[in-house]
């Protein structure tokens, strides 16, 4: 068990960050583009970035390998790097990941990136964070995975690390894994970090509801949605989707062909597929069972016409104004 002499500070609180309600769609939904950046160059990602900012998407968020899974032979950037790239050149949009691997970085150096990016980007970046899913990935680069019941244990052990440098007070902490003798980091953040965590273990639940002011679920667990949000503590509700829309005028078997062809691997149940109103219902749904934030990750890799169109067929509705 981790002994930690820190100052008591719970979840990031404040006014929701999102579109307003629509009576036509019902509650506010959040929209974020998960972009992961591989497979093109820096200015591509920018470019997607600013088209979702345009479109209206709240926030944008990168994943985070040291290697790009199931695709060893494409490019790929490095997850804080190019974040940070992204806030330099947008002025509204929210910073993110999905999600950032533990094991990758030691907690200290993981608070100061934060609270360095949290300031560059003027308040916009949120830490989401995960045990690490892909011990295979840790065992190629020589990082130490251990069992998954020692990567969530080093999982709340960085969390507890965080939350306590982040204060801006010395903070002495004695941890299985983890040691900290009068460490102080200073500045403190611009606001405080809202933090993401997902998965639906029940010790990744625990740490859920003890650090988490979002929980992202699975999308194939959301048949559970109801019986582990108890679990959650005061944490909101997220889900990332697969995304294969058909903007209007598009030629519908051609975009559902390709997305076959690109995701096909995927099991079409846990993909959104449709136009602007079909996703529309689809969302509306989700909205309905307590879903407060959508990560959308689109099997054409979203290029930058395809965001706009989404803001206006998809987004707007929800908004209950047209996107400019």
């Amino acid at each position: 068990m981790t002994e930690a002499v820190i100052p008591a500070v719970g979840p990031a609180v404040g006014p929701a960050v999102g579109p307003a309600v629509s009576p036509a769609v019902g509650p506010a939904l959040q929209f974020h583009l998960f972009a992961p950046q591989m497979r093109m160059q820096l200015d591509d990602l920018v470019a997607r970035a600013r088209a979702a900012e345009g479109a209206g998407f709240d926030g944008i968020a990168l994943m985070d390998h040291l290697a790009p899974p199931l695709a060893l032979d494409q490019p790929m950037w490095e997850a804080m790097t190019a974040a940070t790239w992204l806030a330099a050149h947008t002025g509204t949009l929210g910073i993110g990941h999905l999600v950032l691997c533990d094991a990758f970085r030691h907690p200290a150096v993981l608070a100061r990136q934060a609270v360095t990016l949290d300031h560059a980007s003027g308040g916009r970046f949120e830490l989401g964070i995960g045990s690490g899913s892909t011990p295979e990935e840790l065992d190629v680069f020589g990082i130490p995975a251990g069992t998954a019941r020692q990567r969530v244990d080093h999982l709340g052990e960085t969390l507890e690390a965080l939350r306590a440098l982040w204060s801006g007070e010395a903070v002495d902490l004695a941890g299985p894994t983890l040691r900290l003798s009068g460490a102080r980091q200073v500045p403190v953040p611009v606001r405080p970090i809202p933090i993401v965590i997902g998965g639906t273990g029940k010790r990744t639940m625990g740490l859920v509801a003890r650090f988490a002011d979002w929980w992202n679920v699975p999308v194939h667990e959301l048949d559970r949605l109801d019986d582990l949000r108890p679990l959650a503590g005061s944490a909101r509700t997220s889900v990332q989707v697969a995304v294969t829309f058909v903007p209007s005028g598009a030629d519908r078997h051609q975009v559902l062909a390709m997305a076959e062809r690109r995701f096909g691997w995927m099991t079409r149940s846990v993909r959104l597929v449709g136009d602007g109103p079909e996703l529309v219902d689809r969302l509306a749904a989700l909205r309905g069972r307590g879903v407060e934030r959508v990560y959308t990750w689109f099997t054409d890799f979203a290029p930058p016409d395809v965001l706009e169109a989404f803001g206006a067929e998809v987004i707007s509705p929800f908004c209950g104004a047209t996107i400019p």
